[in-house]
Order: C-alpha cells, then structure tokens, then sequence
C-alpha cells in the first residue's frame, strides 16, 4: 500500500477485500495495530458490504505512523501500510476532552464551552431537509448536535426513516445481525459534516422511542453494535459517545449492568477514549455518573438552579441537555417561551455548568427541529449565540460558583468567575435589585464592569458607587452585614434578566 498523508486528528483509512459469503458481520474479526517509533494504538476494523473491510485512524502525533492487520481470516491478516500525519488545519483543534474537573477543552487546549442543540433523527429525514439542517447550523453557533443512530417512533416523527438500519431478511424483517451499509455511511457522512462546521456530533446510541425492533435487540446483539459503531466512527474527531436518550425508558428491558457493559465496549474499542455519558428520562433517575467509566454529567431536569448540586454530587462536568424546550407543543417539555429557555441558559452558565437548546414549535406537516432538523423559526437560538460569543472572548478556564450551595445570595442569584476571578458573570434572571455589590471584587476599583441586557443582547458600561453597607442581621449564632462586601457597587435599571460582566483592565 502506499503512503497516505493525513492531518493530525483527520481520519486515515484503509480499505481491504475479503470475504463476502456467509455473515462476515458475525463470522470475520480484524484489527490494525498503528505504531509511531515506541507507541502502539490498536484500532479496530469493520465490514463495510461488498467484500470490503476498513479500518479508520485518528492519528494524535504528527509524524510518520505504521500498521500491521492482524486477523485469523486470512485475506485480512497481516496487511501493511504507512502514513505521515501533518500539522492540522486551522479550525482543527482535536477532540474534546474533559479539563479542570467540571469542564472541557479541545485536545490542544483550545476552551470548549459546549453550548448545544438537539435534533434527535435528523439524518434519517429527506436529503433535502438534511441540506437545509446543514445550512441552518451555520448561522447558528451551536457548537454540538444531540443525535440518534437509529430512527425514532415519537409524536411529531413517524415518517419512515431514509434508510433501515440494518439489512432485511427473505422475510422482509431487518436482520439486526447484519448492519446496513448504506445507512451507516450516511451517519457518518453527516458527523463529518458536522465536524467541517466546527460542531461535536453527541451520538444517541440507544432510545426506547421505536418500532423497528431496535429497542428490544438481544444482549449480544446489541453489544455488537457498540462495538461496530466504535470502529465505524471513533476516527472522527468530533465524536461525542451518549449511551442513551432516557436510558430509565429501557431499564427493563436492558437492566443497569448493561448499561455499563456498553460504557465498558466503548472503553475497549474506542482507541481515543471520546466523551462518554448517557441521558435520563424521569428527573429522578439520574445515572451513577460517578463510575469511571463516565466521563461528564448528562442530564434532563427543568430545575437549573440546581446544576451546583449535580457538579458537587458527581464531581464531573454538567451538561443538562434537556432543560426543557422553546416552542408550543401540547407537551409541557416543549412549550417554553424563547425567553424562559435563555434565562435557563444563563442561570446553567452561571452556575458553573453548561446547557443544551431544543425547538419545538408545532408545525402543520411536523417538521420541527428538535425532531427532524430543518429551520430554526423561535427566538432563543440568537440569544444563546449571543452568549456563546461573550463567554468565549473571555473564558478561558471555566466557570466556578462564586459562593456555596445555599449560600446567601447565591441560591437565589447566579454568579460565577473564571480561574483566578478577571472575569466574573453575575446573572440575576428574575430578580431587579437597583444596586449590587455582592460578588464584585473587594481588591480596587480597576475592574470594568458592563450591563448586560440577556434579551437585547445589548452590553452597556455601568456607573460604579460606593458600596453599599448591609444592615447586621442575625442568623442564629451567625451576625451578617455591617462592612461592606465588595470594594465598590454599581447601579442597575430596574428590569429582570440582566446581568453583570466584570473583567479586570488590561
């Protein structure tokens, strides 16, 4: 074979025939070993149809790479080929990994504040639709998509999906032994779209919402299909691995050491180790997101004042990717006003945690977002953009809480910092006060401080005042007030949903 170049972090790939008869999903097994000088990486292959097999590699060292196949079928068994892995492109920062316990960072160290969207079947609709979903997320500035592999049975998405996932039998059934080809190179198409736009593609592995079969595979089989999909897509970089939508939906059916044999295939067969969590259903059945083999919290509960309490809890990062909706739905799930779901956004932010966006508005031929993809027709997706962009000009460690949980003012306002305190965000949401000065800086006034109107997205400087100093006021053995809090207040026009932005002057 000859030499390939490929950048780092890029997708190598090598194809290979072998043999066709039979069932070579069950009966052919065959890995690459990719070694650069001293280190090793063991990639596995797979069965593409056709009588051919592939192995795809993400190379992470720039330099010259090897591999060697190694496989008990014989065509398949010790195949040689190099590459050469260049510098990456601009825009090309690696995946994204977990950094300073409670959040994310790309592979080269680049910040990643996930500011995420759902659009669970939107690869299984027309190509069309899919074009424009493409079109849409460009303006968009969501930097994740929340997808499923398989097609889904649900209010507002029974069309027939665009492929059957896997082959049909002589019966006219899919054979769940034997994955479709055509369907899974169209997934994977669409994550390298996803990935051309800067936007980390979180897999939606398994969900109950079927009539396909999908949900009620056996054990094994679906313990095939974890291990396929990992062949299949772990050399995108951009690869999120989430378990489940609403695992709780399936625990009858798939009983919890399930669920973590699949977490535990992942860790087996993904030679990058890609994010890893899995999404809940009832807001109180939280997964055990504190066994290792879980790389961050991820979550659905409406409550987002409490995002404090999931970081303490799991010591991991939190994304509640279900906060609820903005739409109009019959549903209480998805008829948020846009307003409503940004101050969600801004509270979940500002509580150390980041957040996920959905748009459901009702639709006379149900084309809807969160289900199919499409257009964007609410108001909070602009929001969201808005504050993505203010958070990544400053951001470069993550949001930390500026008090305790419970601590007064903080179970009411939000307020967080960034490392060492430069930058600070104080999110008041429904609350007006005229003057503040809790959580401002207490070392000198050489801070900027603006006023930040979440809905009009407008950033205004603020005029700063003597602090104001609190009456002493008793709480039990514990007398509060008297001094003031910080080195100096600011001013505020009375209205909600506003926000303090404080940096130190540079």
């Amino acid at each position: 074979m000859s030499d390939a170049t490929v950048e780092k972090w890029g997708v190598f790939e090598a194809s290979f025939d072998g043999p066709s008869g039979g069932n070579p999903y069950l009966d052919v097994a065959f890995d690459a070993v990719f070694t650069h000088k001293s280190r090793e990486v063991r990639v596995p292959g797979f069965y593409d149809g056709n009588g051919t097999y592939r192995i795809r590699f993400m190379p992470d060292i720039e330099g010259e790479w090897s591999f060697l196949t190694r496989s008990k079928t014989a065509a398949l068994d010790g195949k040689t080929g190099a590459l050469t892995a260049t510098e990456p492109s601009a825009g090309n920062h690696g995946p994204v990994r977990v950094r300073n316990k409670f959040h994310f960072a790309y592979a080269d160290g680049t910040p990643f504040l996930s500011f995420g969207t759902t659009c669970y079947a939107w690869t299984h609709q027309p190509l069309d639709m899919q074009k424009q979903t493409l079109e849409t997320l460009k303006k968009a500035r969501f930097n994740k998509m929340r997808m499923g592999v398989f097609p889904k049975d649900y209010p507002y998405n029974v069309n027939e999906p665009l492929h059957a996932c896997f082959e049909r039998g002589a019966d006219g059934k899919e054979d769940f032994d034997r994955p479709n080809p055509a369907s899974f190179q169209h997934f994977e198409k669409q994550v390298a779209a996803l990935c051309q736009l800067g936007i980390e593609a979180d897999i939606i592995i398994f969900h109950p919402y079927d009539r396909w079969g999908y949900a009620d595979m056996s054990a094994d089989q679906d313990f095939r299909y974890v291990e396929y999909l990992a062949a299949r897509l772990a050399a995108y970089r951009n690869v999120w691995w989430s378990l489940a939508n609403e695992y709780d939906f399936l625990i009858d059916t798939k009983p919890m050491e399930q669920w973590d044999r699949y977490f535990h295939i992942l860790e087996e067969n993904d030679p990058y180790q890609h994010l890893r969590s899995i999404h809940n259903g009832d807001v109180t059945a939280n997964f055990d997101h504190r066994k290792p083999w879980v790389t961050h919290t991820c979550i659905q509960n409406p409550d987002v004042k409490r995002t404090q309490e999931w970081r303490d809890a799991y010591g991991k990062p939190v994304v509640n990717d279900e906060p609820e909706y903005e739409g109009d739905i019959l549903q209480s799930w998805g008829n948020l006003n846009a307003q409503e779901l940004v101050h969600r956004f801004w509270i979940t932010m500002a509580r150390g945690g980041y957040a996920g966006h959905g748009e459901t508005y009702s639709h006379p031929e149900d084309l809807i977002w969160w289900a199919k993809g499409g257009e964007l027709r609410g108001e909070s997706w602009k929001r969201i953009a808005f504050l993505r962009e203010l958070l990544e000009a400053d951001v470069r460690h993550g949001l930390e809480p500026l008090g305790i949980i419970g601590e007064w003012p903080w179970s009411r306002v939000s307020g967080a910092r960034d490392g060492d305190g430069d930058f600070r965000l104080i999110y008041f949401g429904e609350h007006q006060p005229v003057i503040w000065s809790t959580g401002l800086p207490v070392d000198g006034d050489d801070y900027d401080v603006d006023l930040i109107d979440t809905w009009e997205m407008t950033i205004t400087p603020v005029e700063k005042v003597e602090a104001p100093v609190p009456h002493p006021t008793r709480h039990g053995s514990v007398v509060r007030g008297g001094k003031p809090d910080a080195a100096f207040g600011v001013k505020i026009p009375r209205k909600p949903y506003q926000a303090l932005r404080v940096r130190r002057k540079r």
